[in-house]
């Protein structure tokens, strides 16, 4: 297998070098990937007119003479270059905030687990466009990646005996068990922890925190095969990105689960709230406000938003191609959902409950006569989980 150095050789060209020598030195088999899109050749493993062939329309997509069209053109040249390949150890990516725009998109297509370093100028900063849902481990350069210096030999050299670090060592032996997917948040831990119990340890239980982080996370493993069912039953992410919240997956929320055909239990937990940081938007003075800690406050979502994420959750069941359920925990959704609690509001959850029924093809959607939480809920999942799997 094989580590891939990768940036733009008409700028970075003794950086690249420095980084391949280090691997091989290591005893890492290293080969530099050039991609400069100003054209012509600047040498490199792979030359930059090797990688920019792999664009849809062709190499004269890339070399533009635009920076800003070149840049997007050999971004998506380089992910389907790197896509071909069938020897990628590892990539070690250098780059300041153009270069990591270049490299990274190629990075997120791979799939979890295969070491992949961006050694960049913006790492100190906001990287979630960067990384997304992928486990790219991002490292600040402290200095311009432009030139060697004794702060750049530093880092560098740390990236490149991390990477080898990667490569050399075995990873510990794969759990045969079929990988499961599970969905939590606070308010619906205790419905979660009794699912997986009663799940026992026939299962390799993956949970993820409903986050929009872990949303994305737990769906790219889908796309990547890593997991063979899912039990999502925190469907939280689409109350924000319905309404607003700041902890929205996404439009193609539960695509992935419609593309792959995986085994799918789904339930509607902490439906009932929207998240945003301390301070709430201005256009949502006079809603039901929770405080659920300093940087949290949850605000209980309507009638008509339960509606409209019905609707949305209906379109997404509908498209799914294997075995689904999606179970209404009549009793409440969520911990704060419940008699006496702040967000009980019965009115609301049937608005969802009628939507989910209303739009959804028959045989998905079925009510439960219990609280998200309660045991009884847990044992209808298990039940289902049961009836999906057989």
């Amino acid at each position: 297998m094989i580590a891939y150095v990768v940036g733009t050789l008409d700028t970075k060209g003794p950086e690249l070098a420095h980084v391949a020598g280090l691997l091989r030195a290591a005893g890492v088999s290293a080969r530099v990937v050039d991609v400069s899109t100003g054209g012509g050749e600047h040498g490199g493993d792979v030359t930059a007119t090797e990688v920019a062939a792999h664009h849809p329309d062709g190499a004269d997509a890339v070399f533009t003479g635009d920076r800003g069209t070149a840049v997007t053109a050999m971004a998506l040249a380089f992910e389907r270059w790197l896509g071909t390949r069938d020897d990628v150890g590892g990539v070690l990516g250098l780059g300041g905030s153009g270069g990591t725009a270049l490299v990274t998109p190629a990075l997120r297509a791979l799939p979890v687990g295969v070491p992949k370093i961006m050694v960049s100028t913006v790492a100190s900063g906001d990287v979630a466009p960067y990384v997304g849902a992928s486990d790219i481990a991002m490292l600040h350069s402290v200095t311009d990646v432009a030139g060697l210096n004794r702060i750049s030999r530093r880092v560098l050299a740390n990236a490149a005996h991390a990477l080898a670090g990667m490569l050399t060592h075995e990873v510990p032996a794969a759990d045969d068990r079929p990988a499961v997917a599970l969905t939590m948040f606070g308010v619906t831990t205790a419905c979660v922890t009794q699912v997986r119990e009663r799940l026992g340890d026939d299962v390799d239980a993956l949970v993820f925190h409903a986050t929009g982080t872990g949303g994305r996370a737990m769906e790219k493993l889908v796309d990547d095969g890593l997991v063979t069912g899912v039990l999502d039953l925190t469907t939280t992410e689409v109350a924000d990105l319905i309404v607003g919240g700041v902890m929205a997956a996404g439009e193609d929320r539960l695509d992935a689960v419609a593309r792959t055909g995986v085994p799918y239990v789904g339930s509607c937990g902490a439906l009932d709230m929207v998240n945003f940081g301390a301070d709430v938007p201005a256009r949502f003075d006079g809603r039901l406000l929770y405080v659920h800690n300093a940087q949290v406050t949850l605000m209980r979502t309507t009638a008509a938003e339960n509606v409209a994420i019905g609707e949305f959750l209906a379109r997404k069941l509908n498209a799914t191609t294997g075995p689904a359920v999606f179970l209404l925990p009549t009793g409440g959704v969520s911990a704060l959902d419940a008699p006496g609690l702040p967000f009980h509001d019965p009115e609301a959850d049937e608005a969802l409950f009628a939507a989910l029924e209303k739009d959804t093809r028959p045989g998905i959607v079925r009510r439960v006569p219990h609280h998200v939480n309660d045991p009884g809920f847990a044992d209808a999942v298990l039940a289902a989980w049961q009836e999906v799997t057989a």
